[in-house]
C-alpha cells in the first residue's frame, strides 16, 4: 500500500514537472515567462473587476474582449468593481504605456497595466493561453470540454516602439472587410502600425474631395494583370478605392486594436495614376497622352515639382489626409523617382539653378521642404510627421533637418544607420528578407510572385534588427517592419498565403528582447497558429507546419 502511495505521489510530480516545463503556445514571446503547476478552470459565470481610468477606454477594450469571449465560449462575464472577481486588472503606473503584468494562480487572474494599450496587449496573449484559438478567431468553439488558462506568471512589454507591416494597394484593391480581417491577425500578434500604401503608378485609392478625379481617372485601369516580360495587359476594366467615410471606419476599427495608420501618398515619384488625372498641372509634358499604367516596374512620368498648382495638389492631398487620419506620421515615399522629365522640362532646370544645385534630385528634396513648412504652419492637433524611403538620403537632405523619419529597404542596415548618424529616427524594413510578398519556398506549387523561394520563414526569423548598432544610435531606431508589394498579386487569398506566418515572425522581431529569439523554439509555438489561420478564415503558407 506504501509503494503504490509513493508511485502515485511521483508520477503526480513527474505530471507536474512535464506541465511546467511544457511550452506555451506565445507569440510572440513575452520578454519574461514562469509557468507553474495547475491551473485556472473557468466557471459558467465569472466575474471581472475593471479599474476606473479616464474617458473608460479601458472599459470599453475589456467590453469588447468579453463579449468575443463569450461568443466562443459561451461562459457569460460580468464587468464590475468587485474586489474578489476571479479575473482583476489593475492600475500600475509604474509600467510603460504598452507593457502588462499578467498572473494566472488557481484562483484568479490579475492582469496590470498603466494604459488601456496595455490591458489589451495583456488580452491578446491570454487569448493566447487558452485550450482552443477560437477566442483568438472570434468563433464559436466546438471542440473544448473545459475552458482552463495554466498557471503562469508574465511580464511583458515590447522590444520596439514600431512593430509594423505595409500593403500596397495602388497595384491591387482588396477592399475594406480584407483590410479589416488583416488588422485583427496584426493585432493578435501585437502589431501597432499599419502602413496603407494608397497610391502607385497603377492606381489612386483614396477619395480627395479637392480632386474628384483622382478617383473617377486615376483608380481604374485597362487591365488586372500587370505587364511584366511574356506577361501582357489582358484589357480588363479594373479598379476600386476607397471613399473617406470608407478610410475613417477603417481607422475607428484600428483604434479599437491600438494600431495606427499610417497612409502613404508615394510623391513625386511613383504618380502616374495622378498625372492622368491631372495632366495639365502634375505633368512635365501635358501635351502628351498619359493614362493610369498598366505595367510593372517604375514609370517614368512624375509630378512636375516645379509647377505651382503641383506643389498646392500636393498640399491639398495633406490637408485632408490629415482630417481622415488622426495619426502622427504621414508616408510621403520618395523612393524611385526618376528625374529624366525634370531634366528635359525647362521651368524644372530653372528651378534647380534658383537653389543653387545641379543634382536633379535636390527638386525632390526642395518639394518635400514646400510641404513640411506647410504642416509647421498648421495648429498643433493638424501637425504631422513625415516619413520617406531611404532613396531621399541621396538628395541634400539637409534642408528637411532632424525631424522626418528614414524608412530604410533597399542596403537596410547600412541606409539606418546613415540616418541615425544623421540624426533622424529611422525603421528598418529589409528588402531582404521583410519583403513577404516574395515567395517563401521553391517548391513549384508556390504562387506568381517575385523571389527565388529564399524568403523562408525561418530565413525571416533569423534577421537581426538593430545588430552591431552602438549604444549611442540604438535611440534613433524606432523599430521593424515587414512589407508586401503586390504587383504579382491579384487576390487577397495570395497576400494571405504569402504573409502568413512570415509576418509573425516580424513581430516576434518587433516585440521580444534578442536574447530570448531562437528559431527552433519560435517554430515549436508556431504550430498552433495553423488552426488559428484556419479558424480565422485566411490562407497560409504551409511549409513549416506539421
Amino acid at each position: 500500500m506504501k509503494l503504490r502511495t509513493l508511485l502515485l505521489a511521483l508520477a503526480c510530480v513527474c505530471v507536474a514537472l512535464v506541465q511546467a516545463a511544457s511550452p506555451l503556445s506565445l507569440i510572440p514571446l513575452p520578454a519574461s515567462v514562469q509557468q507553474g503547476s495547475g491551473q485556472f478552470t473557468f466557471p459558467a459565470k465569472v466575474q471581472l473587476c475593471v479599474p476606473s481610468y479616464t474617458g473608460d477606454s479601458v472599459k470599453a477594450v475589456v467590453k469588447r474582449w468579453a463579449g468575443n469571449f463569450t461568443k466562443s465560449t459561451g461562459i457569460k462575464v460580468s464587468v464590475g468593481k468587485k474586489a474578489n472577481a476571479a479575473i482583476q486588472l489593475r492600475l500600475n503606473s509604474g509600467l510603460a504605456p504598452e507593457a502588462y503584468d499578467l498572473q494566472v494562480t488557481r484562483e484568479r487572474i490579475v492582469i496590470e497595466a498603466a494604459r488601456p494599450a496595455g490591458f489589451f496587449y495583456a488580452l491578446q496573449t491570454l487569448n493566447q493561453l487558452l485550450p482552443s484559438r477560437a477566442v483568438m478567431a472570434g468563433v464559436k468553439a466546438t471542440d473544448v470540454q473545459a475552458w482552463t488558462l495554466p498557471v503562469v506568471t508574465i511580464k511583458d512589454h515590447p522590444r520596439f516602439e514600431w512593430r509594423g507591416f505595409m500593403l500596397d494597394e495602388g497595384r491591387h484593391f482588396y477592399g475594406k472587410e480584407e483590410i479589416k480581417k488583416l488588422l485583427d491577425v496584426m493585432a493578435a500578434y501585437k502589431l501597432n502600425r499599419f502602413h496603407w500604401h494608397l497610391t502607385e503608378d497603377q492606381g489612386w485609392r483614396i477619395e480627395i474631395k479637392k480632386y474628384p478625379l483622382l478617383t473617377e481617372v486615376g483608380a481604374w485601369r485597362n487591365s488586372k494583370v500587370l505587364g511584366w516580360g511574356e506577361v501582357k495587359p489582358d484589357g480588363q476594366r479594373y479598379g476600386g478605392y476607397y471613399t473617406q467615410k470608407d478610410a475613417r471606419e477603417i481607422v475607428r476599427y484600428a483604434q479599437e486594436r491600438f494600431i495606427e495608420i499610417v497612409p502613404e501618398v508615394d510623391i513625386p515619384g511613383h504618380s502616374q495614376a495622378a498625372v492622368a488625372a491631372y495632366p495639365e498641372f502634375l505633368s512635365c509634358d501635358p501635351q502628351n497622352q498619359h493614362e493610369v499604367w498598366l505595367w510593372q516596374g517604375v514609370s517614368p512620368d512624375v509630378i512636375n515639382v516645379s509647377h505651382p498648382q503641383a506643389v498646392q495638389f500636393a498640399k491639398d492631398v495633406i490637408d485632408e489626409l490629415t482630417a481622415i487620419f488622426p495619426f502622427r506620421y504621414i508616408h510621403l515615399g520618395g523612393d524611385e523617382c526618376p528625374t529624366n522629365k525634370w531634366e528635359a522640362n525647362e521651368a524644372c532646370r530653372q528651378q534647380l539653378a534658383s537653389i543653387g544645385s545641379k543634382n536633379f534630385r535636390d527638386l525632390q528634396i526642395n518639394f518635400y521642404r514646400q510641404l513640411q513648412d506647410h504642416i509647421a504652419q498648421k495648429p498643433a492637433s493638424e501637425q504631422r510627421q513625415l516619413i520617406f524611403w531611404n532613396e531621399v538620403l541621396h538628395g541634400n537632405t539637409r534642408p528637411l533637418g532632424t525631424d522626418i523619419t528614414i524608412m530604410a529597404w533597399v542596403g537596410a542596415d547600412g541606409a539606418a544607420k546613415d540616418a541615425a548618424q544623421r540624426g533622424m529616427k529611422t525603421i528598418l524594413s529589409p528588402q531582404i528578407p521583410y519583403y513577404i510578398n516574395r515567395r517563401q519556398s521553391n517548391l513549384p506549387t508556390e504562387p506568381r510572385s517575385q523571389g527565388h523561394g529564399t524568403e523562408t520563414v525561418e530565413a525571416v526569423y533569423n534577421y537581426v534588427p538593430m545588430a552591431g548598432i552602438p549604444a549611442d544610435l540604438q535611440q534613433q531606431y524606432m523599430g521593424v517592419q515587414a512589407n508586401f508589394w503586390t504587383e504579382w498579386v491579384e487576390e487577397a487569398s495570395v497576400v494571405q498565403y504569402l504573409m502568413f506566418p512570415r509576418l509573425a515572425a516580424v513581430a516576434e522581431a518587433g516585440w521580444t528582447p534578442q536574447q530570448l529569439r531562437k528559431y527552433p523554439d519560435f517554430l515549436e509555438r508556431l504550430q498552433a497558429e495553423a488552426k488559428y489561420y484556419e479558424l480565422r478564415g485566411v490562407d497560409y503558407g504551409k511549409h513549416v507546419f506539421r
